[in-house]
Formats: C-alpha cells, structure tokens, sequence
C-alpha cells in the first residue's frame, strides 16, 4: 500500500484554503486505510508556502521549484505531479476540484492508467478499503464508489470538508521533473470586470435555479424579491451554463462562495457545487417543489412549493410589510 498525495494548489503567493480542506479529506483516508500523507507544492519562488503547508498538516512536502510552472499550465503540471507521484509512492492521488483541477487531474489518471473519481465531497473507509462519496442526477442521490485500480487520482469539491486546523512536523524537499516536453505557455491573467452587486457583501440573496424555466422570469421573479428585501440577486450554475445571466450572478464552488444573513433559494435542487457556496448562509430559505430536494438539507426553513406562487406572494408581503 503507498501513501496519499495532497497537490496545493498555489494563489497569489499562498497556498490556496481548499488545499488545507484536501488535508481533512487525506487524514481520515489515511487514517482508515493506513497509508501515510505528503504533499506536493508547485511553482516558483514558493518555498515560504511549502514550509508553511508542511508545518500545518502537509507532512513531507515535495516542492518542484521551476520557472516553467511559475504559472499554471497543464503540461508543466502534468509533469510536476508525475514526478511527485513516483517520490512519495503515492496510489491515491488528491487535486481540489477548481478550474485547474478540472483540467489536469483527468490527464494525470490517463498516463498513470489510474481510476479517477470527480467532484468528490465525503469519504468513508469499510473494511480497511476508501469508499468515496458524490452526487449524481443532478444532486439527487449520492454515489458510493470504490476503486480497483492500482493507483487513483480524486478531486475534491472546495468546501467539502473544514480546513485542517493541526500541525505536523513534516519538512520540505526539493523535487525535480523534466519539463522538456512543454507544449502549452502561459499568456496572461484576465479578470471579468465585476458587474453589480459584489454578492460576497451582500446581506441579502435571492438565487434562482433552472425550476424557473426561462431567462426572462429572472427580471420578473427574483429581481423584485431581491430589491424587496434590499439585497442581489444569485444564480445556480446551470443558470448561468445556459446563458440565462453573467457568471457574476453564480453562486457555489465555481462561482462566487457567499454567507449572507438571509439566502433564498427558489427552484435550486442543491448539486454540492451550489450547497458548498451558500451553505455558511446565516439562515436559508429553499422554496422548492420536490420535497427530496438536497437543498433542504442544508434550509433552515424549507418549503415544498410552486415557486411561481410563493416568490410574488412572498415579494408583496415584504412590500406591505415595509409600507
């Protein structure tokens, strides 16, 4: 049995917080299986991270320290989590489920022949064997998945899990690998110019969901709630997939994390990449029509119901309300 492999993730000279949440997701692996846990840190001029990162649960951290990786690019990360692979005597293999994750850990499973498993929010051990949870059917049930390969790589929703909060006194060590074969360069960096309401410092969110049906009932549903109540308006990710709004309304993992005193979610099923960006909400109302919708797990009030009956009624009372 080889040992798990935490890769951090590095942003703006830090390590990133889903990188100490794959720690949580890595001990109670190890812990039940009996593996050990290192860590890889990639990039340039990252020492000071690495050292931090070992220091506060990383163990032995691996640092592939090269101008090649100063930015992301997939080959060069290909390249850098092989080597770190094969030093640490890794089988099980854990990247955080962001947009650089997305893009490499499938590739790195494809040359190492590894299983991969996506998306990932919880694991349990049975009988010594890691049994990894995640959501399917667009967050309607949970899958429950084991690995027969030799060796498997897992990424793991940011959010899933609490940052680890211990210390070890695992240090760092310099690791090289080939970076010959780079095709990809990196360019540049561009950030969406943000429009409207930054939704992290709102106080109040109405989100609306693909129940609604249509890109049009957002201005006449949710947006009148939303100025109600004095708050913005949010979106779940299928909303903003379909084009119905700017990625600057979304909220979950791929979006925007939030933790408003007021969240309302109307026709929102919950897959774990919205629950994970709201679910730190002050208190959450879910107005949905399906009663086994996972929003509710995490609603402190849930209502089974036509959205298109309760959201104006529920507008107009808040308007009579305010006078």
């Amino acid at each position: 049995m080889g040992n798990v492999l935490v890769v951090a993730e590095i942003q703006n000279g830090k390590v990133r917080e889903a990188s100490y949440e794959l720690l949580t997701f890595a001990k109670k692996l190890a812990e039940g299986t009996g593996r050990g846990v290192k860590s890889l840190v990639i990039g340039s001029g990252v020492g000071d991270a690495a050292a931090a990162f070992a220091s506060k649960g990383g163990g032995e951290t691996l640092v592939v320290e090269d101008a090649a990786v100063a930015n992301y690019n997939v080959d060069g990360y290909r390249a850098a989590i092989r080597a770190g692979v094969e030093a640490a005597d890794a089988d099980v293999v854990l990247i955080s489920n962001t947009p650089s994750g997305w893009d490499v850990a499938p590739r790195i499973a494809a040359g190492l022949d590894a299983g991969f498993i996506s998306d990932c929010f919880g694991v349990e051990v049975e009988g010594g064997n890691a049994v990894f949870l995640r959501r399917v059917f667009n967050g309607k049930l949970d899958a429950r998945l084991k690995s027969s390969s030799a060796k498997t790589v897992v990424t793991v929703q940011p959010g899933a899990c609490a940052a680890f909060a211990g210390s070890s006194e695992g240090g760092t060590k310099p690791l090289t690998a080939d970076f010959s074969g780079i095709r990809a360069k990196f360019v540049e960096v561009k950030v969406a110019e943000s429009k409207g309401i930054d939704l992290s410092k709102a106080e109040v969110i109405v989100s609306g969901g693909r129940g609604l049906g249509a890109p049009e009932k957002f201005p006449e549903i949710i947006q009148p709630l939303a100025d109600a109540l004095g708050g913005a308006m949010g979106a779940s990710r299928p909303v903003v997939d379909a084009g119905w709004l700017p990625h600057a309304y979304q909220v979950g993992s791929s979006g925007q994390v939030v933790q408003p005193k007021l969240y309302i979610a109307a026709g929102i099923s919950g897959a774990i990449q919205h629950l994970v960006g709201m679910k730190a909400s002050n208190f959450i109302i879910a107005i949905n029509k399906d009663p086994d919708a996972p929003i509710f797990e995490v609603a402190d009030l849930g209502v089974v119901a036509d959205l298109f009956e309760i959201v104006p009624a529920l507008t107009e009372a808040v308007k009579a309300a305010k006078g």
